[in-house]
């Protein structure tokens, strides 16, 4: 079975027991177990999967990390687990530790849900700071699930997986330097593209003006971009393969609906989807058009909006459920564009739901 299709099943797992698992032992039993079975290592072979291994670290003795895989009768990566609740993040985390005795080249923090891996790029036989890749189960990526492959039992290339590394680790911190770009625009970027324009000098007031400038500019290029390739899709034919079906509900006897989607609705649609994509299968989101708005659903469910679109009146609504209390807010948007303004919402409505 594809791997992507074994992860999201372990997905739908998580989703449907965190809520029942109370502790750290039950969330590698629950969820770690499982993730290191679909990378298709025995967990049931001790001497494969080493559950508990003792690793000495200086004067302390019988200190344990969760478990050990090892190939070939070499470890090849170590595990830390932490209760699902709990941050997979590696400060002051004993992971460290472990790595620093281990032979094995990769160590691997996980709550069960995300699992951060981490390597000695820097300094042989020190673990980095930073992991190189993350997956999460709950917002599966297509580029980081090509990397986890060369972590398989069949797949496993050390060579593969150290050449990508690096390139992974910086592309990483790189892009998470633009967002924060994005988000609020330090001087010297201010500075490098109003330089390429403007010859006057910048005042703390310019400086100031010209920051909230850079900021608008980034983000309408990068929506806009994003937009006009939902455009091309869409009109790449009237309903691509795999295009979510839009249901219009029956409004008389006689089962003629009048209900007329738009093009500017399933626009919406795509955005919205491509937006919620960041937290859940597309596979469960649907959407479905009555004759006063357009409705999107988590799991098909009508006990589980996630937004709507108000477009029939002179202004255009978008209706959130955000605010965890089953009662919609209309919000006034310009345009289509501005849909992006309410990503955070959309999320919180989604986290609210699971």
């Amino acid at each position: 079975m594809d791997l992507k299709i074994k992860l999201e099943q372990l997905h739908q797992r998580v989703v449907g027991l965190k809520d029942q698992i109370d502790t750290e032992e039950a969330t590698k039993n629950a969820f770690v177990m499982p993730f290191i079975q679909i990378l298709g290592y025995d967990i049931f072979n001790p001497t494969e999967v080493i559950p508990e291994h003792i690793c000495d670290i200086g004067t302390k003795k019988g200190e344990k990390v969760d478990y050990v895989i090892r190939k070939n009768n070499e470890p090849i990566l170590i595990f830390e687990c932490k209760h699902w609740k709990e941050s997979a993040d590696a400060h002051n985390s004993q992971l460290h530790r472990y790595y620093h005795v281990s032979k094995a080249r990769f160590g691997v923090l996980t709550n069960g849900t995300v699992y951060n891996f981490y390597a000695d790029l820097e300094k042989p036989n020190i673990m980095d700071e930073k992991p190189f890749l993350t997956l999460d189960i709950e917002d599966l990526k297509d580029n980081a699930i090509k990397i986890l492959e060369s972590f398989t039992k069949t797949g496993y290339n050390l060579e593969t997986i150290l050449d990508s590394a690096e390139g992974l680790k910086y592309i990483k911190a790189i892009r998470k330097e633009f967002e924060k770009e994005i988000e609020s625009p330090s001087d010297e970027m201010v500075k490098l593209l109003v330089g390429r324009f403007f010859d006057k000098p910048l005042t703390a007031s310019r400086m100031s003006a010209f920051k909230e400038y850079t900021k608008k500019a980034l983000t309408l290029s990068i929506n806009e971009s994003i937009s006009d390739r939902l455009k091309s899709a869409l009109n790449i034919s009237e309903k691509p393969v795999g295009q979510t079906e839009v249901k219009a509900q029956p409004i008389d006897d006689n089962n003629e609906s009048k209900v007329h989607t738009t093009d500017e609705e399933l626009e919406a649609f795509q955005i919205v989807k491509a937006i919620l994509r960041e937290k859940i299968p597309a596979t469960r989101i649907a959407a479905r058009d009555t004759q006063s708005y357009f409705g999107v659903l988590l799991d098909d469910n009508n006990r589980k909006p996630i937004c709507r679109f108000h477009f029939n009146t002179a202004n255009k609504y978008l209706e959130t459920f955000s605010n965890g209390k089953g009662a919609g807010e209309r919000n006034q948007i310009a345009n289509l564009d501005d849909l992006y303004e309410y990503r955070n919402q959309l999320h919180e409505t989604i986290n609210n739901y699971q």
